[in-house]
């Protein structure tokens, strides 16, 4: 763990922010006065980035694994916003190293108006062959219901990237994706949270509190899938994948305020 960045970001760009949520399905007229919480890569990875200076490993070696985002109040669109980012903490073994990374947003008045915690791993040593059948990967809940698709067209890593900044080459780049072992290009994994949330935030007028996502599986391009809920103790539960039953791409849940 190390020191807190603290930063002030400028507005965005209205026409920035409306291009952001027509990528994830919205309409930009219902975003008029706020900033779309799912839209924090945007301002906060330079801020995420500078909290890992001191890791003594490769942070090309970083693979993204899930976020929890927690919306405490709104962004205003026309307001500064303030940013902090941390490193909470790191969780080490032989094989790896996972990261736990907190970013806060917000303006002025309510600083901590939305809060991201996010979970990635640096991989240290290859698995050992188990012994046994080979772990099933996880898959779309038989009793999910589909909410809506998930757009993941061929160019979609390359727009997202423009939108956020994230240019990692796996992303946009075919042989970059094919180099890493994805066989092509895949989708990053905060672009599949904001069109997960962009769909949730359409199917229901309550808006979201809290949104907790797992990256299980890569989602190569293009791709044909679509999210799908259910419901758990914690609320509601969320799958991303191409029916039920099959392989699962991200599981999570979420909740709405009261």
């Amino acid at each position: 763990p190390g020191t807190a960045v603290t930063a002030t970001v400028a507005p965005l760009p209205r026409q920035l922010k409306d291009d952001f949520v027509r990528w994830c399905g919205g309409d930009p007229a219902a975003w008029t006065h706020e900033v779309p919480p799912w839209m924090f890569p945007q301002w906060g990875l330079p801020h995420l980035a500078r909290t890992l200076d001191a890791i003594p490993w490769k942070v090309q070696r970083v693979v993204n694994q899930g976020c929890r985002i927690e919306v405490r109040g709104p962004l205003p669109a026309d307001q500064p916003l303030e940013v902090s980012a941390h490193l909470e903490g790191i969780e080490l073994t032989e094989r790896r190293a996972r990261l736990h990374q907190r970013l806060t947003t917000g303006p002025e008045s309510q600083p901590d108006a939305v809060v991201a915690d996010v979970y990635a791993v640096v991989p240290l040593a290859k698995p050992s062959p188990k012994s046994g059948s080979k772990r099933e990967p996880p898959t779309v809940p038989a009793g999910h219901t589909r909410v809506g698709p998930i757009a993941a067209g061929a160019r979609d890593g390359w727009r997202f990237a423009l939108l956020t900044g994230d240019f990692n080459p796996i992303h946009w780049i075919g042989l970059a994706g094919k180099a890493a072992g994805f066989g092509g290009v895949i989708l990053h994994g905060f672009g599949i949270l904001a069109r997960v949330a962009q769909t949730l935030t359409d199917a229901h007028p309550t808006p979201l509190s809290t949104l907790d996502v797992r990256f299980v599986r890569p989602l190569r391009l293009p791709a044909d899938v679509s999210l799908f809920t259910g419901e758990d103790d914690s609320g509601i539960a969320l799958s991303v994948g191409a029916s039920p039953g099959s392989v699962a791409r991200m599981l999570g849940s979420a909740t709405r305020r009261p």
